[in-house]
């Protein structure tokens, strides 16, 4: 199978014009083994994904990193930058002071000298120290959004990640962001399925100019806080059988039709391809019409229990 060239969308906020490609490979290990994410990950750049997913509390920098390398030892890409690399800022250092040490650790796990998108993980602080997930309410603390923003915009003004965004934020703390924000963030990443559709906050995002990027878009099932509704919805399953696709392949389908971009998670070079075969073809105005009567159920809890 020749390489997918895969569409790209333009991030506002960023040094110089930067695109990011609309569909990612996410790197959440639960304790996989190094050489798997390595061999799926050569996989994926093999099939024609170049966005790559991680954040310090997945502990798939180090891995990522070297799977990249390897990459371009193989001459799969021929450098560094053709690769868009995001990590993501956990709670625990989440303090203004400790934002461009631990961008400068995650560089060093990856052995890379810049990141394409910085993210604020959650819109919460928490003790600084170990990363703890999950957090529990003795660690968690107030969130200095201001100070931490503002080392966040240092980052991307000493070059150090190229485009600075947040994640799992509502609407209402996004607006206060951008009541401060010298940079606007770039991205806001967030969980969105047929069942947890998030349509208020897309909204406000795309009025203003930020990128949304939906994480399990499948509902994370096979996840401690993931639910199989997705995967077992008649609806999609109709629809899927109609157009001759996957469940999964409607999903995909979906987000990117409502314009935002999606990071997906799987090892399976199988599944891989198939989550690239969404491009050639659209959901009717009636498909999007029934997914969008589908009732809502979120699925993932905030952190702190």
């Amino acid at each position: 199978m020749a390489a997918t060239k895969i569409p790209e969308v333009v991030l506002g906020s960023s040094n110089g014009h930067r695109t990011m490609p609309v569909l990612g490979f996410g790197t959440t290990a639960n304790n996989l083994e190094p050489e798997v994410l390595i061999a799926a990950v050569l996989d994926a750049i093999k099939l024609g994904y170049r966005h790559f997913d991680t954040a310090s509390i997945y502990t798939s920098e180090q891995t990522l990193g070297e799977a990249v390398a390897e990459a371009i030892k193989l001459g799969l890409i021929a450098s560094r930058d053709q690769v868009f690399i995001t990590s993501k800022l956990w709670c625990n250092d989440a303090h203004p002071g400790l934002v461009i040490s631990t961008l400068k650790n995650s560089l060093q796990n990856l052995q890379m000298e810049y990141l394409d998108l910085y993210l604020i993980h959650w819109p919460i602080s928490a003790k600084p120290g170990k990363l703890v997930y999950p957090l529990t309410e003795e660690y968690v603390l107030p969130l200095d959004l201001k100070g931490v923003w503002a080392a966040m915009e240092e980052a991307q003004r000493l070059g150090l990640t190229k485009s600075v965004g947040v994640s799992n934020f509502s609407t209402k703390k996004t607006e206060n962001l951008l009541s401060f924000a010298t940079i606007p963030p770039s991205v806001n990443q967030l969980e969105m399925s047929p069942f947890w559709q998030q349509k208020k906050l897309r909204d406000y995002c795309k009025a203003n100019g930020i990128v949304v990027t939906a994480f399990s878009p499948l509902g994370a099932m096979g996840t401690s806080w993931g639910t199989n509704h997705v995967l077992e919805s008649k609806v999609l399953q109709e629809i899927a059988e109609a157009r001759g696709k996957s469940v999964a392949q409607v999903c995909i389908r979906w987000v990117l039709q409502l314009g935002a971009t999606l990071a997906v998670k799987s090892y399976n070079k199988e599944r891989l391809k198939q989550n690239l075969q969404v491009f050639d073809w659209e959901l009717s105005q009636e498909d999007l019409n029934k997914i969008s009567q589908i009732p809502q159920r979120k699925t993932k809890s905030l952190v702190c229990s």
